[in-house]
């Protein structure tokens, strides 16, 4: 993805809104495939350059793995469209109708050699550390009392070797233009306005 030098996020940046965002897009290229297979699946980065997950066996995304393990883990989020008119100061003598509309997002591509687990031990630790994650404690039984669905999963590993962040949150214009936004944003209150602004007030210190 295409990343100016205002919109780049550390790599600290990127794996906390990873950690925050485990949802997202698994993407396997294969070998000599017209268009790769992308998976929409949960997952959990277990430590900066592990992250675990579990799969469905008859999930195509097998077969592209088997030709070729590098794969891309894809999350996108806090997003919030951005209104032309609010990307000018009228106070200043803009013109409103002049402004540029954008998309402010999070977006965090992490390149990946993936591991696929076969064996029900190792199936059985994923689904744990997964649920530990997700649910709260003794809520549920130990995955080792679902033997026969256990058969109809894989689990895979990914070993993280590339973290690609972008915060696109108008880091390319001056402060009195940031904050005008960020005022709109909270004065709108839709769905990402709140994590859109947020991100926007830390990028200002």
């Amino acid at each position: 993805m295409l990343i100016h030098p205002w919109d780049t996020a550390s790599e600290d940046e990127a794996l906390d809104f990873v950690r925050a965002n485990e949802f997202g897009h698994l993407i396997a290229s294969g070998r000599g495939r017209e268009v790769p297979v992308v998976v929409p699946t949960q997952f959990l980065l277990a430590d900066e350059r592990t992250v675990l997950l579990h799969l469905a066996r008859p999930n195509p995304i097998w077969a592209a793995i088997a030709e070729n393990p590098a794969v891309v883990l894809s999350v996108a989020g806090d997003w919030a469209y951005v209104p032309g008119g609010w990307k000018v100061l009228p106070e200043d003598g803009e013109d409103p109708s002049m402004g540029v509309p954008t998309t402010y997002y999070a977006a965090v591509q992490l390149v990946c050699d993936a591991e696929v687990l076969s064996g029900p031990e190792e199936k059985k630790e994923v689904l744990r550390a997964q649920l530990g994650r997700l649910e709260a404690e003794g809520a549920l039984m130990d995955p080792s009392a679902h033997e026969r669905q256990l058969r109809g999963i894989l689990g895979l590993r990914l070993r993280v070797r590339k973290v690609s962040g972008k915060f696109k949150y108008g880091g390319n214009v001056d402060e009195a233009h940031r904050r005008h936004v960020a005022d709109r944003l909270a004065e709108r209150g839709g769905p990402g306005d709140a994590a859109a602004r947020a991100h926007l007030l830390r990028g200002l210190g």
